[in-house]
Parts: structure tokens; sequence; C-alpha cells
């Protein structure tokens, strides 16, 4: 595994305070926001100067139910390719379900939510990760993600899900600490036991982050500092395994550069303190079996990873274990998957489109969780969209928050920008007449032309609207 040393998130709002940070080995840059025939001057920099750019997916949903979609997933092998990366990363999450495996319409997370720790649920990510792996030049990485709800039924803790995920397929692991401690505080979960069980010689790298705890629930906001508790449980994972490489990330409410140079500064410390005192005979979890060893460390530098063989009697001893493995789940896959698919459509839509609880979810867990995904809706869309804070003033994300909860989101963020200004106008919840103008000025410019649709009655229904947007 490429030795990554110390990196931060790059993010537009602090690409020049990164470029002139000291001490810089790497930078992620979240894979949707890079395009790569017109890669950012700043990371377009960073990469002469030798610092390597991983791209972080955030959409592409591999523990949903459905199979990864072959768009994004070219769009993920693009950018690799663009930015000379050594692997890319995604999350062990779903963030859409409905659509055919549930004869109902599709719906938008707008984040990332847990997938169950079942069996069923963890045929499907295999199945997913192992086409993930085809489609892409370079080996993968998963995260694991924080969550405010746990799934009822459970069958693993997380360490078991990840160490049979990571035997199964040979993936590798990108370890987010602030996850475990997030995990800690809302579902009573202990992170030196996910380590304690967890394949560490599998991780690509680690992730530190900040958040913030409010009525006992902690919420993983990347946009506050790194607390003692994250720093514990990176120092615990040192003493085990020294980590290829260790990223702070930093999504929004971003402080003066030195300030994030002190989070650097402390991440890199409590490294180098753990990794002196690491004892090598405990440096692998004891129940690690040389089969997992060789699952997920290649022999050497030059050896090929199980995804890149050229045909299966080449393939490594994982490669064949994951296609065997394939073999025997084939006949359950299809069962499995409309069976998460299910639940993952009742949660989803409970916490987007205020559907009754499904059995056995804590209801005030799922109230916190479905306030938490509107406010996140509403920073997204302000940031995409940023006219109409601007326009709404004071009343935008009490709005939004208001829209969310009976209108899930069906598309990106954008189309999601448009039905919440068309939501205002249509719904005459604009009293203000020059706020109504502002705004319906605002939806037919960006609404723009669209093909005519085939059906005399959605050319009406569309021709109506915009009638009716116009008064």
């Amino acid at each position: 595994m490429k030795h990554l040393g110390t990196g931060i998130g790059w993010r537009p709002e602090i690409a020049a305070a990164v470029e002139g940070m000291p001490g810089i080995d790497w930078v992620e840059a979240v894979a949707e926001n890079v395009c790569p025939g017109h890669l950012p001057e700043s990371l377009v920099r960073l990469r002469e100067r030798g610092v390597t750019v991983v791209p972080h997916g955030v959409s592409l949903g591999l523990g949903g139910a459905d199979r990864p979609d072959e768009g994004k997933l070219a769009d993920l092998a693009a950018a690799a390719e663009a930015l000379g990366s050594p692997l890319v990363t995604e999350h062990i999450a779903f963030v859409r379900a409905g659509g055919a495996l549930t004869a109902s319409p599709i719906l938008e997370a707008g984040h990332l939510l847990p997938v169950p720790r079942t069996r069923d649920a963890l045929d499907v990510l295999c199945e997913n990760i192992r086409i993930a792996q085809d489609a892409l030049p370079v080996p993968l990485a998963v995260e694991n993600i924080a969550a405010l709800i746990s799934w009822p039924g459970e069958e693993m803790t997380e360490g078991q899900f990840l160490y049979d995920l990571a035997d199964r397929t040979g993936v590798r692991l990108l370890i987010d600490v602030a996850n475990l401690h997030t995990n800690h505080v809302n579902r009573g979960e202990d992170p030196a036991k996910a380590l304690d069980e967890l394949p560490v010689e599998a991780i690509a790298y680690v992730h530190v982050a900040g958040g913030f705890e409010r009525d006992g629930v902690w919420h993983d906001s990347h946009a506050h500092a790194v607390p003692p508790a994250v720093l514990a449980i990176l120092a615990d994972l040192s003493s085990r395994v020294r980590p290829p490489g260790v990223l702070l990330e930093r999504d929004e409410n971003f402080p003066a550069p030195a300030e994030l140079e002190r989070e650097l500064t402390a991440i890199r410390e409590t490294v180098e303190k753990a990794s002196i005192s690491m004892v090598p005979e405990v440096s692998a979890p004891a129940a690690a079996a040389p089969a997992v060893s060789d699952a997920v460390v290649p022999a050497a530098p030059e050896a090929p990873e199980p995804t890149e063989a050229p045909d299966e009697t080449a393939a490594s001893p994982a490669a064949e274990r994951a296609s065997g493995d394939a073999h025997k789940a084939s006949p359950s896959t299809d069962p499995a998957r409309q069976r998460l698919a299910l639940a993952q459509a009742a949660l989803l839509s409970a916490l987007v489109a205020g559907t009754p609880v499904p059995e056995g979810f804590d209801g005030t867990r799922l109230s916190v969780q479905a306030r938490a995904l509107a406010g996140k809706r509403a920073d997204v869309v302000a940031k995409v969209a940023p006219e109409l804070p601007e326009i709404l003033a004071e009343g935008y994300r009490k709005s939004f928050v208001t829209y969310a909860h009976g209108h899930p989101m069906t598309g990106g963020y954008r189309r999601d920008a448009l039905d919440f200004a068309e939501h205002l106008l249509l719904g005459g919840r604009l009293e203000d007449p020059d706020v109504r103008r502002q705004v319906s000025d605002w939806w037919l410019e960006r609404s723009g032309p669209a093909p005519l649709s085939q059906h005399p009655a959605a050319r009406l229904a569309r021709a109506t609207r915009r009638v009716l947007l116009r008064r």
C-alpha cells in the first residue's frame, strides 16, 4: 500500500490555504466535484508539486440494494485517471432507495445512511464492491460511516462486518475514527472493540474530523475542531498498526489556516507517539487469519491487486475466494437485494416523506435524523443556488426545512432548488410581491428549455405551470 503521510481534505474555499500549508503530503477531493476535463487549477498545481490527490466519492451508494450505477462508476474512474490517483474511496452506505425492486418512486437521502449489519446486506455489499472493483482502474477503499440510528435485528458488530467484507472482497478500508466516536456516543458501540475486530492491515488510510454534541446526540459536522476523544481513538489505532495515511476533514466553518495547521500537527504527533510505543506482536488483531492478510495486503509492491488479475488462473487467493463466494451467493442474490430494498425504502420514506416509522426503529432517533437530513438539504441547496437564501433572507432556512419534510428529493440538489422555488410560487407562500417576482425570475431563468414530452397531457401541464409561475 502506498505511503500517503499526512493530508487534508481539499475544498475550493481553502484551496489557497492548502497550497501554502507546510507538510501536506496529499489531499482528498470530493469526486463528484471533479470534472476530469477541467481540473481546478489548485489541484493541478498540487499534482505538479508531487502532492497525491485521491478522489473521494459520496453518491455511489455501494450499500444500497441496487447495483452500482455504471455512469457514476465511469465518472469515478475518470477522476482517478485524470488525477493520477493511486486509489479511490467511497462509503459503506446507501444514499437512495425505491425503484424497480420495490415498485415505488426512487427517493434520494441527500446524505449517507447506514446499512444494516446483516448477512443479506453483506452479500449485496460484497457483490456491489466487486462490480465497482472491476470498473475502476485503481484499488478501491471503503469508509465506515457515522450514524444517528441503529437497525433492528443486526447480526454483526461493525468490526465483524468490516472483517468479513475485507476477507470476501479484498477491498481496502478507510477507517474514520471520528465516525467510530460518533457511533460510540449515538449507539453505545465501543471503538476499542471495533478496532480489535477489524483487519487493521487492510487499512488504506484514516479520516479524522470534528463534530459537536447536542441533547446526547453526536453530530459529525466536519465543521468543528477535532476533539480529544477522536484523537484518543486515532492513538489506539496507531498503537496497533501505523496507518499509511491520515487525513483531516473539514467541510465548512473553515478556521484560519494557522488553526488547521495546529490540528494537523496534533494529528501527526498523535500518530508518532502511538507508533513509537507500538508492540510488533499486537500490530495486527489477534483474530486476523493469514488468509485475510493475503486478501488485503500485496506480497510486494509489484504484485497485482486481486481486481487487476488478467484472468482467473492468475488471480490471487483472495480473488479466487471472492469468485467462489460470488458463485455460492448467486442463488440468493436477488432475494437478498429485494429484502434489503424493501427495508431501506421503508426507512428512507419515514425519514424524508413522513411515512410511519418501520417496526423496531427508535422513533425519537428517526426524528433527529429526519431533521438532520432536512438541514443538510437546506445547506447544500444554499450552496448550489445561493440566490435563494439571498432573496428569501432569514425566511429561507425555515421555509426550506418545512418544505423538505413533506417533499422528498427525487433528483440532484439543483433540481431540488428548482422544485423548492416552484413550491413557494405555486403555493402562494410568498406574500411580498418583490420577493415573489425575484423568485419567479430566478426559476424561469434556470428552469430553461427542455425537450418537449411526446405525451400531450405532460406538455399541457408543463405549459400551464410556466404560465402560472409567470403570474
